[in-house]
């Protein structure tokens, strides 16, 4: 018999917040010196009390509406205990019994198809410390002990390693959208455990599950998965399946997980409601004005930019997948829209922006995509620091469609736009890299050509289509590339009649 793997995911968020989640020290530990910014609050002292940060139950709930959750209308804190050298109190301020958000759903592409990934909650808690393991020795480090966490677990939901990546990458979107966190795995702002079981195709029986953690890459996700698949599909075949529910290790230098522990069931924690907050209470107006701030999230920008610019499917894939990039993208989209409509029922408008917004976008896309993205991959420079701001390269695309520059000259202008920030109009003038349309000085430089390549003029004159093409390339030789083509092939005819 074949079996199904059984996914759940447990995501862990850093919230982009000033102040830690229970006191008012500094929140980006992470970029100071270890054990600055901390507190008797943050690191347990006895006769402190916590207060809530607003600012992340806010986030908290403007995540849950995100991802479809229903959310409570009465919420509170719960002590989670367990000891571990990096949970100073000796308990963590987490929410069991009434989280924030529940019983909400993901959508996600996978394949040809949809799949509704199903969300059991969405709470909020706060971080512990960090361990930093020496050769003889390990340290501790209390600097994010504290920082608000925002917790999302997944039912098991999830069938493949492919579809929890894919999840994964669409949560973190959301969030990037949403401006509560930076969602950097590599940085621990998202940090993910997967748990995942097996069970027989037609059975709907869960079995003990498998967490797998120290997961901080999409890749190390998905390829963790499969493999516990493979482990697990050779103990279910001898007849050894789990029979409790284990945690296990990553190591993605060996890309294989280690066992690590038995893994604790609730009792193990001994929840109770934390004495020192109070509840949570959201009204009707408070719920209202935090879905009214709710920005544009990936999926209606993906609808929009599909039927206002007319973008094709692939070139959406990458602009809507990076947030900077999609707000580049219509910030130089606006402005060539707007010198069109400037220009439209005059000699020099050639086409309106509905006429031909999908040649325009396409256009756009081609350039920004294939060409601007390359260099700043090549050269390490993220969008925020790039030169080229959205009213130059607007400018660049209009010139390019307009034809003042070839493909050639339109590459080495653009080359100068990432370098120095220019205007593309002073590079062009600056480095006369303009398309060559003057018939007169085109009509010299094609009659030397013809001059000194009698033979190809008679292959032609024969009826050899391909000499043109010859003759074509000693104009476009000569000129640099500079000459427009069309005209060149114009008087080329002309002059071999």
């Amino acid at each position: 018999m074949k079996y199904e793997a059984i996914i759940g995911l447990e995501i862990h968020v850093q919230l982009r917040t000033k102040s830690k989640m229970f006191c008012s020290c500094d929140n980006t530990g992470e970029y100071q010196l270890p054990n600055t910014t901390i507190c008797p609050v943050c690191t347990g002292q006895p006769g402190t009390l916590p207060v809530i940060n607003q600012k992340a139950v806010k986030y908290s709930v403007m995540s849950a509406m995100a991802l479809n959750c229903e959310i409570s209308p009465k919420s509170h804190f719960d002590r989670k205990s367990y000891f571990y050298p990096d949970l100073p109190k000796g308990y963590q301020i987490s929410q069991y019994s009434e989280p924030i958000g529940k019983n909400g759903y993901l959508e996600v592409e996978v394949g040809e198809g949809i799949r509704k990934i199903k969300i059991e909650r969405l709470h909020l808690e706060e971080d512990t410390g960090k361990l930093i393991h020496e050769k003889n020795k390990t340290l501790v480090d209390f600097n994010r002990a504290g920082t608000p966490l925002m917790e999302i677990v997944t039912e098991p939901d999830i069938k493949s390693p492919e579809e929890a990546r894919i999840f994964l990458q669409q949560l973190k979107l959301i969030i990037r959208y949403l401006g509560v966190s930076d969602a950097d795995m590599e940085k621990g702002h998202l940090r993910c455990d997967a748990n995942i079981s097996l069970r027989f195709e037609g059975d709907d029986k869960l079995y003990p599950k498998t967490e797998i953690k120290n997961l901080n890459s999409f890749k190390s996700v998905e390829k963790s998965l499969q493999y516990e698949i493979e482990r697990q599909t050779k103990l279910w075949d001898n007849k050894k399946a789990p029979k409790k529910q284990s945690t296990r290790g990553w190591d993605d230098k060996k890309q294989l997980t280690i066992e690590q522990r038995v893994k604790e069931e609730i009792s193990d924690y001994r929840y109770f409601p934390e004495p020192d907050l109070p509840p949570l209470e959201f009204s009707k107006e408070y719920l209202e004005k935090i879905r009214n701030d709710i920005p544009e999230l990936p999926e209606q920008k993906r609808e929009r930019f599909a039927k206002v610019f007319q973008f094709d499917k692939k070139d959406l894939a990458i602009i809507i997948n990076d947030i900077e990039l999609a707000a580049y993208t219509e910030a130089v989209i606006t402005e060539f829209k707007s010198w069109l409509e400037a220009e439209e029922g005059t000699e020099k408008g050639l086409y309106s922006w509905e006429q031909g917004k999908k040649e325009f976008s396409k256009l756009v896309a081609n350039w920004l995509i294939n060409r601007l993205l390359g260099l700043m991959h090549k050269n390490h420079v993220l969008l925020k620091d790039l030169k080229i701001n959205p009213e130059n390269f607007a400018e660049f695309i209009k010139i390019v469609y307009n034809k003042r520059v070839n493909k050639h000259g339109a590459v080495e202008v653009l080359k100068e736009m990432f370098e120095t920030g220019g205007d593309p109009s002073n590079i062009i003038e600056e480095r006369n890299l303009g398309t060559i349309k003057d018939e007169d000085k085109l009509g010299k430089i094609i009659d030397e050509v013809i001059k000194k390549n009698n033979k190809v003029v008679q292959e032609y004159l024969e009826g050899k289509e391909p000499a043109l093409k010859f003759l074509l390339g000693q104009v476009m030789q000569k000129t640099k590339g500079q000459a427009d083509h069309k005209v060149v092939i114009q008087i080329l005819i002309h002059k071999l009649k």
